[in-house]
């Protein structure tokens, strides 16, 4: 990771942290300004995946999985513009689903890191597992106390600790990884 790479890093962490304290102080419409941050930084990605594919990846062998990644991602990004007017209930459901979806990913590339023998591969299992128990908890205290709140609570808390693992990722040094030779 270069330097400009681990400001980047470490000013969107503080951002994303500023920005779960903030809807922490004020969960009454966190369902739709949450929604629309995740609907906003859904399209930014997708667009820069479509940036990189035609500039760069097109030229590439299996550059084609740039530009389908970028159109699933921007279908996402257009479906949960289209869940914000909906009831509150269904885009925190989508919500909490999206951070299932994420913690398995998490979870598989651990996965991957191990059988390459990554040093860091623990601390993405960890996240990971840790994502999926916070979703299921979230789900679980949501039927029980009937609050939407709570779960802005959860994205909330949820937020802060993807910003805090940003941040000390940022600070972490950069491993090389080796296959191991089979011949």
């Amino acid at each position: 990771m270069s330097y400009i790479q681990r400001l980047k890093n470490i000013a969107l962490g503080v951002a994303m942290l500023l920005f779960s304290v903030i809807l922490f102080m004020v969960p009454d419409n966190g369902c739709l300004i949450i929604a629309a941050i995740l609907s906003i930084s859904l399209t930014v990605y997708g667009f820069g995946l479509l940036w990189y594919y035609f500039t760069m990846a097109s030229h590439m062998v299996g550059g084609k999985a740039f530009l389908y990644q970028a159109v699933i991602v921007l279908d996402f990004s257009m479906f949960t513009t289209a869940m914000m007017s909906m009831a509150k209930l269904y885009v925190l459901i989508y919500m909490i689903g999206i951070h299932v979806f994420a913690g398995g990913i998490d979870i598989l590339r651990a996965l991957e890191e191990k059988r390459c023998a990554a040093p860091s591969w623990r601390l993405k299992l960890i996240s990971g597992i840790i994502s999926i128990v916070f979703a299921v908890i979230l789900a679980a205290a949501e039927t029980f106390f009937k609050r939407a709140d709570i779960l802005v609570y959860g994205y909330c808390g949820s937020l802060a600790y993807s910003a805090v693992v940003r941040i000390v990722s940022a600070f972490r040094r950069t491993a090389v990884v080796f296959y191991p030779e089979t011949f």
